[in-house]
């Protein structure tokens, strides 16, 4: 499972653009400027860079979009802040006001196999402290019970594609359930919608989320899912 190591600058672009455009919206030079507080002349070339690589879809004054590859690093990374925020928050006890700088510093050095040892101690968690969904996992299993019956890390394999979560799901998408997050409770209340992994599901933009229920579309059948379901079930668009 090792891999090419990517810089930590590198790692904060991608984040902020997964944080500002998930599900394929445009971030602007002027939005990243500002979040990563970086000239936006500086700004524009690392985008530069960072299409050249692979990782970004740039538009000269308008802005950049993640790749597939972009959004998977994306993922990764912020996956591992937030669930370094939930650790330091709900175990370590540090104050709010350092744990997100802390999370910081230890998202980039955080192996993969602590990520997951961190997930299953804090038994699968949805939500960061700030309650931002965090995002799934990259190992290939269609469930948590799935990875807890692997007791072996390195037979562990990644998938080969992204997942998007339905809370995540900001305009028009069509994908397949692939992995739904939790425990025994939230995956048979998953389970009675009749909602299975390999189902197709459709998702139109905001007329189609009811306050805190998303009103999908699975194997032709409506659905109104509540958002803490919506965190953990996840579609490969």
């Amino acid at each position: 499972m090792a891999e090419d190591k990517i810089s930590e600058n590198i790692e904060e672009y991608l984040e902020v653009l997964y944080r500002n455009g998930s599900n394929g919206e445009q971030v602007s030079t002027t939005k990243l400027s500002k979040e990563l507080g970086i000239a936006p002349g500086s700004v524009t070339q690392m985008l530069k860079k960072l299409e050249n690589l692979g990782y970004i879809s740039y538009t000269p004054y308008k802005g950049a979009t993640l790749t597939d590859e972009g959004l998977k690093i994306a993922q990764k990374i912020t996956r591992k802040h937030r669930i370094l925020e939930k650790f330091l928050t709900d175990i370590l006890k540090i104050k709010e006001e350092n744990v997100h700088e802390q999370a910081c510093e230890m998202e980039h050095s955080l192996s993969d196999e602590a990520e997951r040892a961190l997930c299953t101690m804090l038994r699968n968690p949805d939500l960061c402290p700030d309650n931002n969904a965090i995002p799934a996992c990259d190992f290939d299993f269609a469930s948590c019970k799935q990875c807890y019956s692997l007791s072996d890390f390195d037979q562990i394999i990644n998938r080969n594609f992204n997942l998007l979560s339905i809370s995540e799901l900001t305009s028009n998408a069509n994908g397949v359930v692939s992995f739904i997050r939790g425990n025994d409770e939230l995956l048979d209340n998953v389970s009675d919608l009749g909602i299975k992994v390999g189902m197709n599901l459709n998702y139109e933009y905001d007329e189609n989320r009811i306050g805190n229920h998303y009103l999908v579309e699975i194997d032709d059948k409506e659905l109104n899912i509540p958002l803490e379901m919506a965190n953990n079930i996840f579609i490969r668009i």
